[in-house]
């Protein structure tokens, strides 16, 4: 099931979400354009390797800094390549600008990085010695689904089924597929526990982790005002309105 679009129309420019979608994009950019040793040490040295953290005797003697605060952040910046990054910054299309609606710019940023930091630390507890690097988006972005799933569970999505290579549309509520798309990541990260080999792959419990933590903190970053008036205080902080302007 791929989601096409959500019901529910936003209110105001979705600054913060195209901001990181933009910021994603042009580091992705960067990525493509160096040679694949590079790219290797860039993943490892920005991305959150579980075993840096276990391990720090072992990330040492292969020349990383034993538990970096950097890489927790900045993992979230980082893809691995093309439908990889157009999958997250499409569910962050449709996702992200209601919830930025309902919290104003600035803490929609706050929330989409706890949330991709939780997922980081659920990443590590669940794979505390795996050496492979974990990146992507996604895990902040489980976060925004979270909140989404929470503040607008009535909505509807419409999703693109393939069936025998041919696509067929259907319209759930963003509860069912918001609640399918939870469960999954919860059995696939079972499953991937019980795997006796390490392998690179999905990172399916900071999936969830991330998930979690949208529904359980998106209230704290609510902002009482309407969303239009959020918009022009941002505005006018950047000089983009004159003080006098009406609301």
């Amino acid at each position: 099931m791929f989601p096409i679009q959500d019901s529910i129309p936003r209110r105001c420019p979705p600054l913060m979400n195209w901001a990181i979608m933009g910021l994603c994009t042009i580091i992705f950019l960067f990525e493509i354009s160096l040679p694949p040793h590079i790219l290797e040490q860039l993943f490892y040295l920005f991305g959150v390797v579980p075993a840096r953290y276990t391990h720090p005797d072992w990330a040492a003697s292969v020349g990383l800094v034993p538990k970096a605060i950097i890489p927790l952040f900045t993992c979230m910046f980082l893809h691995g390549g093309w439908i990889h990054i157009i999958g997250n910054m499409w569910t962050l299309w449709i996702f992200g600008d209601n919830v930025e609606d309902e919290m104003g710019p600035f803490r929609y940023l706050l929330f989409y990085l706890l949330c991709g930091l939780f997922a980081s630390f659920v990443q590590i507890y669940t794979n505390p010695h795996s050496t492979i690097p974990t990146i992507g988006a996604s895990g902040a972005i489980a976060g925004v689904m979270g909140a989404y799933y929470m503040l607008f569970p009535k909505a509807r999505i419409v999703l693109m089924v393939p069936i025998f290579f041919f696509p067929f549309f259907f319209e759930v509520p963003a509860v069912f597929f918001l609640g399918f798309w939870f469960l999954e990541q919860i059995f696939s990260g079972t499953f991937s526990l019980l795997s006796p080999q390490e392998a690179g792959g999905i990172a399916w419990w900071a999936h969830a982790g991330g998930f979690v933590c949208g529904m359980l903190t998106h209230r704290l970053f609510l902002n009482p005002k309407p969303c239009r008036r959020i918009y022009k205080d941002q505005m006018r902080m950047f000089g983009v309105l004159g003080p006098y302007e009406r609301y």
